[in-house]
């Protein structure tokens, strides 16, 4: 009403003519700004947003970064909706400083034999020695790749072998495949680092290509991590348990990648089906914790890292859930020293920490679930 009425009086016109005139200015005042709250992708930058805005009280925000900060963290990116809405950065830490991020590197594992699924290179149900020739003729051509993704393949594990021999090794993918066949596939979950590397194998079997190169081609370019590599180890294999190298940032569009379902932009990078199978419940029936090498919220016998359960003893283990107090399909990429890519698509949150490599360190998932369950006051 008020731009009819200026713009008959500054040009002089008929009232019906000026009315006429007006009706685009009328549309275009009525017509909606852009949603705050609809998601957007990253470019070279993230889009940012204020906290208070995106719902969430600073006060408490605060609260939790300094608690991040009195745990030795390196940084702390708190996203909502595909903008950063908080970040900190501790010890001359930057938004590109690149980091080892120790076991968050076996969730980009799984992604990438997603990927090989996907692309019709391998089956989850395959024998594992189809593309480990070492294993054939063995016990170990029992454990099927879903068993290596799931923790449960009954690869032999115990702390000596798997947190030293493993990581000293200059071969550490022929270390992983010479260790024996203790149990039965799907009778025992361990968090077994060694039974992961051998993924190095299947994937480079499968694809005829290096897993390194593949995470390069298929997930770090098209994301846009340009701070984050996949490492070899002295014979020239990939890394697949730990060694990823990436930034708070980087990790932040891992998990957005996760949170919009694989999808990037306007390509479909990782498949919606493979997302919901490794995120959305347990990968096998004694962990209700863990996922394909993600960890997940969902009720039931739950064990750590440094405790394998068997089926045994999961059938009378108490139920609960690896975060109590979050939500119960929120999920977690972690690794040792409390590195966390948390993805909560109930609020539409990711949240990375990055912080020292020490074994035991009291920060992790249930720190960082605060973001939602305490510091987001507008879900």
């Amino acid at each position: 009403r008020h731009a009819r009425r200026r713009l008959g009086r500054a040009r002089g016109v008929a009232p019906a003519v000026a009315a006429a005139l007006a009706l685009p200015l009328v549309a275009a005042a009525c017509t909606p700004g852009p949603d705050p709250d609809a998601p957007v992708y990253p470019g070279a930058e993230w889009a940012r947003a204020d906290a208070a805005a995106a719902g969430f009280d600073p006060a408490v925000l605060e609260e939790i970064a300094a608690e991040a900060e009195a745990n030795d963290s390196a940084c702390l990116v708190v996203t909502r909706h595909g903008r950063v809405v908080a970040d900190w950065y501790w010890g001359g830490t930057t938004p590109d400083s690149a980091r080892e991020v120790f076991s968050v590197t076996k969730s980009f594992t799984s992604t990438l034999v997603g990927l090989a699924e996907a692309d019709g290179d391998l089956a989850l149900d395959d024998s594992a020695s189809e593309y480990v020739p070492a294993w054939a003729g063995t016990p170990a051509a029992a454990v099927t790749v879903e068993d290596l993704i799931s923790n449960d393949s009954g690869r032999h594990w115990d702390l000596q072998s798997d947190y030293l021999g493993l990581t000293s090794a200059a071969n550490r993918t022929a270390f992983a495949v010479g260790l024996a066949q203790d149990s039965a596939p799907g009778s025992v979950w361990a968090y077994n680092n060694a039974a992961i590397q051998t993924l190095d194998d299947v994937l480079s079997g499968a694809t005829g290509q290096e897993p390194a190169a593949m995470a390069a081609e298929r997930l770090l370019g098209p994301l846009g991590m340009a701070d984050s590599r996949m490492t070899t180890d002295g014979a020239g294999n990939t890394n697949t348990y730990f060694g990823l190298q990436s930034s708070c940032e980087d990790l932040a569009r891992f998990g957005y990648l996760f949170l919009r379902e694989g999808r990037w932009e306007e390509d479909q990078v990782v498949p919606a089906e493979w997302v919901e199978a490794a995120t959305g419940s347990p990968s096998q029936a004694i962990n209700a914790g863990y996922g394909y090498l993600w960890w997940i919220n969902e009720e039931g016998p739950i064990t750590g890292p440094l405790n394998p359960m068997t089926v045994e003893q999961a059938a009378t283990a108490p139920h609960r859930r690896v975060v109590p107090t979050a939500p119960a399909d929120m999920y977690w990429a972690q690794g040792l020293g409390g590195q966390v890519v948390q993805v909560d698509p109930g609020s539409d949150t990711v949240v990375v920490r990055l912080g020292p490599g020490t074994a035991g360190a009291p920060y992790g998932m249930a720190n960082t679930s605060r973001v939602v369950t305490e510091a987001l006051v507008d879900p």
